[in-house]
């Protein structure tokens, strides 16, 4: 029977956020938790974070997490064995600690998260480690590049740390900050540039300018640490939807990012934007004027970035490539779409949002489930009031995306 060498069951645990990048996911990477929350806090289309307060967590702190998470993987090894990793060890090395893992303990949801990180992690070669939350750059480089070296102290089979950072943080770093933390293994940010358009940061209090964006994206890309920007198609809604894309690819350009990863505008739970939306003080785009904003997105960028299409946001999966060579293609499978009459493009978004949300609840709620019949009952019929079912089953279906 394997037992954990622990002394108190209650606090054998480590913290974890609420998100990390798709490309980061729970069966890829371990999740540190370095921060808590988001240091602005302000942006008008996220609800992520809302009502909580943000902290820099202790070095001394983190470290004890690091130290956790290091005892679960040796445990699950050891458990192992030869037989290699399964669910089976994993539900022994629950059941051979009840201090840990019993119905009376405490922080029981978080332990179960725990150990799943590290059996997954663990699973596909333990090479990578994600920074949470919303903002590790903000630390003081010291602190981070001291989290970061014992991070890689004690698991040594670790190839790559990334995090998400903010431009304005990217920006207030210096070059030789940046690449000191390059050298301990910093390999990749992720950052929420959302749009380079002036007016559309003031508007959704982004808190950046995009010249501060560009600023800081260079020099992070002067280090040789590989930077994924995110770009949010929609956030100018229809008054400034020419300006977004055009001033973004601009920005974009500027940077020449490794990676661009589009997250098409939802309407968040708890977010500004959405009541404002309610309110007939933001106008939402159109799926379809959504997909030309982003044929205008790529047909104004340059550089050499890998475009990206990899989030159930976004209706066109295929919009994906490596620029400028892939660029062509990108925009023709753009084209293919806005060519196809108007009863193919309503079936083709309807099949789409309804293959996310299947894809992440299994099953349509009866409530849901109707909505849903209803439309492709009007589509097969012709039916004039198609449009309305159609676009009224969909906006049901992208509520269950946030």
């Amino acid at each position: 029977m394997n037992r954990l060498p622990v002394t108190d069951g209650d606090n054998f645990f480590y913290e974890m956020g609420p998100i990390r990048p798709p490309s980061e996911g729970s069966d890829h990477s371990l999740l540190i938790r370095t921060t808590r929350n988001c240091s602005w806090n302000r942006c008008e289309f996220c609800g992520t974070y809302r009502g909580e307060k943000f902290s820099l967590r202790p070095v001394a702190e983190i470290k004890k997490d690091i130290d956790v998470a290091r005892a679960l993987y040796d445990e699950l090894q050891s458990v192992a064995g030869n037989r290699g990793l399964s669910q089976e060890a994993v539900r022994a090395l629950q059941a051979g600690n009840p201090a840990i893992y019993g119905g009376n303990a405490g922080n029981l949801t978080l332990k179960w998260q725990n150990l799943h990180n590290v059996a997954n992690w663990l699973l596909t070669g333990a090479r990578t480690v994600f920074l949470q939350d919303a903002d590790a750059l903000i630390m003081r480089t010291a602190d981070l590049l001291e989290v970061i070296r014992y991070l890689r102290a004690v698991f040594p089979t670790v190839a790559r740390v990334t995090a998400y950072a903010r431009s304005q943080s990217c920006y207030r770093k210096s070059l030789e900050e940046l690449r000191e933390l390059r050298q301990a293994g910093l390999l990749r940010l992720h950052v929420g540039l959302e749009s380079g358009c002036d007016a559309v940061l003031k508007r959704m209090k982004k808190g950046v300018s995009a010249w501060k964006q560009v600023e800081g994206g260079q020099k992070v890309v002067a280090a040789g640490i590989s930077l994924c920007e995110y770009l949010m198609p929609g956030l100018g809604g229809k008054e400034l939807s020419e300006r977004h894309a055009l001033d973004s690819a601009a920005v974009l350009t500027a940077i020449n990012p490794a990676f661009i990863r589009l997250r098409t505008l939802a309407l968040r739970r708890r977010s500004p934007l959405l009541a404002q939306s309610k309110e007939g003080r933001f106008t939402e785009l159109a799926e379809d004027e959504v997909v030309a904003e982003i044929a205008l997105l790529v047909a104004n960028l340059h550089g050499n970035s890998y475009l990206v299409s990899d989030q159930m946001s976004n209706l066109l999966y295929g919009v994906e490539g490596q620029l400028p060579g892939d660029k062509e293609k990108i925009l023709q499978v753009i084209g293919d779409y806005l060519g196809q009459p108007e009863p193919e493009r309503m079936a083709f978004r309807l099949r789409q949002r309804q293959r996310s949300f299947l894809a992440v609840y299994g099953s349509f709620p009866e409530p849901l489930a109707e909505k849903v019949e209803q439309a492709w009952e009007a589509l097969r019929r012709e039916a004039p009031y198609a449009p309305e079912r159609v676009d009224a089953a969909i906006a049901a279906l992208k509520e269950g995306f946030v």
